[in-house]
C-alpha cells in the first residue's frame, strides 16, 4: 500500500432518487464500524474514475449506472497506519447514479452500509470536510 501524501485516495458516492428526495450510500469502515464512503488508492493504470467505482463495488457492492462518475469535491482525513502513525491524505470524491447493489461482494462480510440523505450523512461521518461536502448537497 503507498505511503505517500502525494499518492491520491479516491472515494465513491453513489446516489439513487431524484434531487428532491436523493440518498447516498455510506459503508462502515473495518476498522472502527464508523460511516465512511468507500474508498481507496488509485490503482496503477487505472483512472481515478476507475479505481473509485472500483472501490464502489470492492467495499460495498455497488454497480453504477454506465456513466462516468462525476468529481464533486475532494476531502482530507488522517490515515491511521500500522504503527499508530498517522498519515494526512486527500481523497477524490466521485459521483454516480446507483443502478444496482449485489449481496455478494469482496467485503460483504466485514461492512454494513446504509442509504442516508446528505444531511444524515453529513451527521454521521467523522471527517470535518467530508461533513462540509455532503452539507453541500442537501
Amino acid at each position: 500500500m503507498p505511503k505517500s501524501p502525494s499518492t491520491p485516495q479516491v472515494a465513491l458516492l453513489c446516489y439513487r432518487g431524484k434531487i428532491s428526495d436523493r440518498e447516498y450510500l455510506l459503508v462502515t469502515s473495518r476498522d472502527t464500524g464508523r460511516w465512511v464512503l468507500p474508498k481507496g488508492w488509485v490503482k496503477s493504470g487505472k483512472t481515478p474514475e476507475v479505481s473509485a467505482l472500483e472501490e464502489g463495488w470492492e467495499e460495498a457492492g455497488i454497480v453504477a449506472a454506465k456513466e462516468t462518475p462525476k468529481l464533486v469535491g475532494h476531502y482530507s482525513y488522517n490515515k491511521r497506519l500500522e504503527k499508530g502513525e498517522t498519515l494526512a491524505l486527500d481523497v477524490a470524491v466521485y459521483q454516480v447514479r446507483f443502478k444496482k447493489l449485489e449481496r455478494k461482494f469482496p467485503e460483504s462480510g466485514e461492512r454494513k452500509r446504509k442509504w442516508m440523505t446528505a444531511s444524515k450523512a453529513a451527521k454521521q461521518v467523522d471527517e470535518t470536510s467530508l461533513t462540509k461536502l455532503l452539507k453541500s448537497l442537501s
